[in-house]
């Protein structure tokens, strides 16, 4: 019989064991191992059974057991020894408290998803275990940032697989009050609301729950409240869910509600507001407009407010390609983006910013991300290639300047080592080299044999390899209405074989089925007698998409060859509980994607965290990080002539690869049954790689290069009353409106009759500035070395200055003068350019206004 409701009733602790509730109130536990050993010495099985949530396993477990604990000085000293350890980590002063007076007092991170721990299952793929990363390096350096997103009730969706090999979906109901969370409550008691008025006199209000991540909290609006009607309760049903309607008014919560609960907190808490605002991706955009309608409110006119916001957001891009994208029709847009929304924002205003550049601004879709950069005056991509593919996507938002102009940096991915280190690794470094921090052992230290890394590999193998067949046994029985499994689900994989992973979201251009483009080949590898190779598979395909699923379904069945099925295995319902025993367990990780589609892949960092090499195509973090001790590259076919001949060539390599030198480096042992060679790229990967891949290397840059620089500019432009964002403004205008008469008349050049290194290129630039000033503009020379397209690289530009007495006469251009030293032989090109010039400007194509000598 179906119950009409469920809800979760909380255990009651002991008195004496209360530093348990406070304990598993923080999440901090997530990566926290002896606070985990804690709650594991109650009942080891219960535990395990719970999911590793304190939460829910203090509810399961035996009253009795709580009771003879609470007896048990020794326990109970224990507690209150982690307890103690807890508080001084919330209170004590770390890294980011040792900077200087311009470390902004608070950042606002605002993300859809947040992978913090498979107990909040509030994620879908990387972008949401990057922002939980983010938030638990945020928190181990002492960065005041409070984390902003929305509660989804179901989550994204967990994955089976039919006995056909075709994903299914189902989503479970999550319980707020069965979770880690408590409500945002004022000091009266009465919960915050945050309240959205829609089109018809409608409203959607959400409740916030609070989530402790360590030191940073984490606000996750819910709309699953009485006061809404029945299809707006539904907008944070399911991450990722709905039609572009629904998916919508999620964004529109996320942005303008959001922004709102922050406001609400700073108060509740006491704490001060945001100076700086990050949009991990462009599905939080509208927080800028929420913004500045509160700005407006004060009395700011848009423009000026539009400044001040744009000074102080950051914004990440996670999007190698236009489709992945959030654009919505125009006309929706329109119909919510209400002054009874946003006060005070002329809904005109407010769609331009979403408008495609080259598009109608009657017809063009909204764009998010679009909207995103130009709300957002700091802006980057999540590594160094996907930097460069950004600067591309996106130029035509400054249009006349190159690719390198494009104000748009790049910092690369980490990953939270204490989250995704295995356990027995760190074991091994503090026994060994004298630290928990095995993120930054000296892995390459003599006092560490050989012997003992490789043994705890293959115990983090063997644990794979259990854990896999525990899962498998568990798919049979849905697929088979409780049925046991055959004798040879419990036979799959080997602890003792060569064990390639692969996982991760499953789009096409993440190519899962490249391992088999050559099938017998592949078969030759899994079968081989002397040096077999074994694949452990998962991933999930985005429910909507079909050739994704396919891609699964293809992948499956090729595992239920009898021949095969104990050496390639695929795993339902790939998430972060699994990931946490498949990364360590592997000895390969494998990444194929087509290049340069992959904006960073951290799934590779953690397996390389864990001791395993890397597989992969240059692309995203791999593209920088690459060097033969770390793993091996398969070559790009980026110039073959259609996408299976590119399939084709590249699987080919991938193949030889690991026949001939892969699985013959893991296979050479030593007398003790050591593959030595091995080992060693194993020790530099973690003693030399590893710290390079770190969240907390990732959110140093991000406080030092972003959030810094956006406080000082913030703090620029708000100063005196906001008179630098007023200044700014008023330059715009003027610029934009004057800048159809600004044009480079003549350039004359001289000294170089017959051009060698060494000589001086003289340049005189005649200017016609309209009705500017020369204050107003720079007049530069740009060169470097000429290309048959007519294009320039490795370009370089100098400024002109201006000669005394040129020019200021109605109709008469002005003069500008340099030289330009001649310093490298070859093919050699100039042109001259006019740029806005103004203190506040942070790059010279902001304004996208340039003018070019023709």
């Amino acid at each position: 019989m179906k119950p009409i409701r469920k809800f979760t009733v909380r255990a009651v602790v002991p008195a004496p064991l209360a530093a348990l509730e406070e304990l598993a109130g923080n999440l901090r536990w997530s990566w926290h191992e002896p606070t985990r050993r804690l709650f594991e010495h109650i009942d080891p099985e219960a535990w395990v059974r719970s999911g590793r949530d304190p939460v829910a396993f203090l509810g399961e477990v035996d009253p009795t057991r709580l009771d003879e604990l609470a007896a048990d000085e020794g326990y109970v000293a224990w507690a209150e020894r982690e307890r103690s350890d807890l508080r001084e980590y919330l209170t004590a002063p770390r890294w980011y408290q040792g900077l200087g007076e311009d470390a902004p007092k608070a950042i606002a991170y605002f993300s859809p998803e947040f992978g913090i721990t498979e107990a909040l299952p509030q994620y879908s793929g990387g972008l949401g275990i990057l922002a939980g990363d983010h938030l638990k390096a945020a928190s181990d350096l002492g960065v005041p940032i409070v984390g902003v997103g929305l509660f989804y009730k179901a989550g994204y969706f967990a994955q089976s697989i039919s006995a056909d090999g075709w994903q299914q979906e189902r989503y479970p109901v999550q319980d707020p009050d069965g979770l880690p969370l408590s409500v945002l409550r004022r000091p009266d008691g009465t919960a915050v609301d945050v309240v959205l008025a829609l089109p018809d006199d409608r409203a959607l209000t959400a409740r916030v729950w609070r989530a402790e991540v360590g030191r940073v909290p984490l606000l996750l609006l819910d709309t699953d409240v009485p006061a809404n009607d029945d299809d707006l309760r539904s907008v944070t049903d399911r991450l990722y869910g709905g039609g572009g309607e629904h998916r919508l008014l999620q964004e529109l919560l996320l942005g303008i509600g959001g922004v709102r609960a922050v406001r609400a907190w700073t108060e509740i808490a006491g704490k001060p507001s945001p100076e700086v605002f990050h949009m991990n991706e462009g599905h939080a955009g509208f927080l800028g407009l929420e913004r500045i309608s509160e700005l407006i409110g004060h009395g700011a006119p848009f423009d000026v407010a539009l400044q001040y916001v744009r000074a102080g957001t950051v914004f990440t891009t996670h999007t190698p390609v236009p489709a992945g994208i959030d654009r919505f029709d125009r006309a929706l847009v329109e119909r919510y983006l209400t002054p009874m929304l946003l006060p005070g924002v002329d809904p005109a205003d407010a769609l331009a910013l979403g408008v495609e550049p080259g598009a109608d601004l009657a017809t063009s879709a909204f764009n998010m991300a679009v909207m995103g950069l130009r709300l957002a005056q700091h802006a980057n991509g999540v590594s160094k290639l996907h930097g460069e593919v950004s600067r591309r996507m996106f130029g035509t938002l400054w249009p006349g300047f190159d690719a390198d102009e494009v104000p748009i940096t790049s910092v690369t991915n980490g990953v939270h080592s204490p989250t995704w280190t295995d356990p027995s690794l760190r074991s091994l470094a503090e026994r060994v080299l004298g630290t928990a921090d095995a993120e930054h052992a000296d892995w390459l230290s003599a006092s560490l044999e050989d012997s003992e890394l490789w043994a705890v590999k293959r115990r983090m193998r063997q644990h794979l390899v259990e854990d896999a067949r525990r899962r498998l046994v568990a798919a049979w029985g849905e697929q088979h209405s409780g049925a046991p499994a055959p004798e040879w689900v419990h036979r799959v994989l080997d602890p003792d074989v060569l064990t390639v992973g692969f996982a991760r979201r499953v789009p096409t251009y993440k190519r899962l089925t490249l391992m088999l483009q050559d099938p017998d080949r592949l078969r030759a590898l899994l079968t081989d007698p002397e040096r077999p190779v074994q694949f452990v598979v998962a991933g999930k395909s985005h429910p909507a998409d079909d050739e994704g699923k396919r891609l699964i379904q293809q992948l499956v069945r090729f595992a239920q060859e009898p021949g095969l099925r104990e050496r390639i295995v695929f795993l339902p319902d790939y998430d972060m509980g699994m990931a946490a025993t498949l990364y360590p367990g592997c000895d390969v990780w494998l990444n194929n994607p087509l290049r340069p589609l992959e904006a960073c892949g951290t799934s590779g960092m953690k397996a390389a965290m864990n001791g395993a090499l890397n597989l992969s195509i240059l692309d995203g973090w791999w593209a920088e990080f690459a060097e033969e001790d770390y793993g091996w590259v398969i070559p790009s076919a980026d110039q073959a002539g259609d996408a299976a001949e590119r399939d084709a060539l590249e699987a080919t390599a991938l193949y030889d690869l690991l026949e001939h030198r892969i699985a013959p480096r893991y296979y050479d042992r030593n007398s003790d049954g050591v593959p030595g060679e091995w080992i060693r790229m194993l020790r530099r990967t973690l003693s030399t790689l590893a710290p390079e891949l770190g969240a907390d290397r990732m959110v140093r840059e991000y406080v030092d290069r972003l959030y810094r620089h956006a406080a000082r500019h913030v703090a620029a432009v708000g100063a005196d009353n906001a008179r630098g964002a007023r200044d700014l403004a008023a330059f715009g205008t003027r610029l934009r409106a004057a800048w159809p008469g600004v044009h480079v008349v003549h350039v004359e050049s001289g000294g170089v009759e017959s051009p060698h290194v060494g000589d001086q290129l003289q340049l005189r630039a005649y200017v016609d500035l309209g009705s500017l000033d020369p204050d107003d503009v720079s007049v530069e020379v740009v060169y470097g070395r000429g290309r048959a397209d007519d294009t320039l690289d490795a370009v370089r530009r100098a400024t002109l200055e201006l000669v005394p007495g040129s020019g200021g006469q109605a109709g008469v251009a002005r003069v500008y003068a340099g030289s330009v030293v001649l310093d490298r032989a070859g093919s050699f090109g100039y042109t001259v350019r006019v740029i806005p010039k103004h203190p506040l400007l942070l790059s010279a194509a902001e304004l996208g206004l340039v003018a070019v000598a023709e």
